[in-house]
């Protein structure tokens, strides 16, 4: 019965038959019979529009059987899509027959075809001047084809932004909202555009744009588009789309986070200036602001590490981002900022908050404080009967080397006497030799010790050679078990930094040991990571950083 009534109304045989009467308009009396109707028929079309956008594609196809043969011929008449709005109207109407969640081979068939038919009304052809695609009318009028579909372009993006973001508004009023499938067809008919500068505005909407519907409304291959037009600097969003995006959805996220550790290892590692300028590029550390993108882009980096054996540059570029999140988190309003228990929801909280301090909030003489109390805290944790298998004791670990600045402050404050030793060295005997039992730990503690008393023995003499090391170089190529090793590596090249009798002979000595052991990785890291932090930090030591910096320029290694 609604067909009965509702087709005659439209006069929709009528048009059908002017249809197929013009075709592409090739005569000049079809294309004056085409512009003596081009106001009906933008009426007419616009009534359909109407009729249909709240049925579905099932229902509207039942009650117009032949609705794809009428709209299929008008997209291909010149003369139809370049009249005032008949081109946003019949891309409406398709829409409006796109199955968001196909059932069978017919509805597939069926958005493929929509697809291309939203192709071609804005196909990327009608930019290159091509005069033959040009409508007659328009080149009449003096107009080429990149000045006509240009501003075509712009004006329908801000229809549709318009549009949406007024539906937004008022999301409650069921007779004004847009329906999934049609949101869902708009972002269909991006793809080919994505890259379009004028197309930027209506991007963003779409993103940024939730309608009542729990599922994505957005297509899948609109957001991947998307995000890899952003990730090749194609396109250039607000970050808050950026962010939207990648929170619905997931695999745009774990592809740009994979996107920027392949970017981060194609580059020498000279400096983690350049380093932080490539992951805050990215806008990883500000995204993961929220709990839910810092979580999984944690996890990533989590699993390259352990795919990777841990190394030392993998390690350096987590902490590094670990710092510009801090950055980001600190500088969010207080009103949106979640609870750090929101990022770290399965770790000690006291822990957790001693950690995210970073060192310049801390006056220098607090310094060995902070870091007792985090190895008390921490050892207690581990220590725990409730912390079993490895999994646990990892999740704490990579929880603590996140934040290195600590540990590199604790070895250089072991070696100043700053400290009280038996905490620190506990501290750095866990982070080098997690797996190890309480019995194990101990005597790498003593092993450690006993390099520290060497050193701080020879902490204050201003001449000394590489013989007056001997005993310290010899535990690092000698000693047999790796974390031992980097261990004391760690100490004996704290001690040439900031000892004055080791600074006239660190490029001497870190020369004889990285050509005789596998320990190089660990101590150029550990030379970036220092410079780096003194040069954020207002630090003032300018003999340390003077040496620092000729041992970057010396010490050739590709990562």
């Amino acid at each position: 019965m609604a067909q009965d009534t509702t087709v005659p109304k439209l006069n929709f045989e009528y048009w059908l038959d002017k249809a197929v009467e013009w075709g592409q308009a090739t005569t000049l009396e079809s294309q004056k019979d085409v512009c003596l109707h081009l106001a009906q028929l933008q009426e007419f079309l616009h009534q359909l529009y109407e009729t249909i956008k709240h049925l579905g594609p099932t229902v509207a196809i039942q009650q117009f059987p032949l609705i794809g043969q009428l709209l299929g011929r008008l997209c291909w008449n010149p003369f139809v899509i370049g009249y005032d709005e008949s081109q946003k109207t019949l891309m409406w109407c398709l829409c409006c027959l796109y199955s968001s969640e196909p059932q069978n081979a017919v509805e597939l068939k069926a958005n493929s075809w929509i697809r291309s038919l939203l192709c071609h009304l804005l196909s990327s052809s009608k930019w290159e001047g091509n005069e033959a695609e040009t409508s007659t009318f328009v080149s009449a009028l003096g107009y080429t084809s990149a000045d006509y579909y240009c501003h075509l372009v712009k004006n329908m993006v801000i229809s549709l932004v318009t549009e949406l973001r007024e539906n937004q508004c008022n999301g409650l009023n069921i007779q004004e909202s847009i329906s999934a499938s049609r949101v869902n067809a708009i972002s269909i008919f991006c793809v080919p555009l994505i890259t379009l500068p004028d197309l930027t505005p209506l991007l963003e909407t779409l993103l940024l744009y939730h309608g009542g519907s729990s599922k994505e409304i957005l297509s899948s291959e609109f957001l991947e588009a998307v995000n890899e037009a952003f990730l090749k600097k194609k396109i250039s969003l607000p970050e808050s789309a950026v962010f939207s995006l990648w929170l619905r959805h997931l695999q745009s996220l774990e592809k740009a986070t994979l996107h920027l550790l392949d970017q981060l290892f194609s580059i020498p590692l000279n400096s983690l200036e350049e380093v932080a300028r490539v992951i805050k590029d990215s806008l990883l550390p500000q995204a993961a602001s929220h709990p839910a993108i810092f979580r999984i882009v944690n996890d990533i980096f989590k699993n390259a590490l352990m795919e990777t054996d841990g190394t030392p540059e993998v390690m350096t570029i987590i902490q590094v981002f670990t710092q510009l999140f801090l950055q980001a988190y600190q500088n969010e309003n207080k009103q949106y900022k979640f609870p750090l228990k929101a990022y770290f929801p399965y770790h000690h909280q006291p822990l957790v908050r001693s950690l995210v301090r970073r060192p310049f909030e801390l006056s220098t003489t607090y310094w060995s404080q902070h870091v007792k109390h985090i190895s008390d805290m921490l050892k207690a944790i581990v220590e725990d009967t409730n912390v079993s298998s490895l999994t646990d004791l990892f999740e704490i670990w990579f929880l603590v080397a996140c934040f290195g600045e600590w540990l590199d402050i604790a070895a250089e404050q072991l070696l100043k006497a700053a400290v009280e030793p038996d905490p620190v060295l506990w501290l750095l005997a866990f982070y080098y030799c997690p797996k190890n039992e309480n019995q194990q730990r101990t005597q790498t503690m003593v092993e450690a010790q006993a390099v520290c008393d060497h050193l701080m023995t020879l902490f204050s003499c201003r001449d000394l050679s590489l013989k007056d090391l001997e005993a310290a170089v010899h535990r690092v190529t000698g000693v047999e078990q790796c974390c031992n090793q980097q261990l004391t590596t760690h100490l004996l090249t704290n001690f040439l930094l900031f000892s004055s009798g080791g600074q006239k002979i660190a490029q001497e000595c870190i020369h004889h040991i990285t050509e005789i052991t596998d320990t190089s990785k660990e101590v150029y890291n550990l030379l970036i990571r220092t410079a780096y932090r003194f040069n954020h930090s207002g630090e003032e030591n300018q003999r340390t950083v003077k040496l620092m910096n000729e041992l970057l320029q010396k010490f050739t290694l590709k990562v």
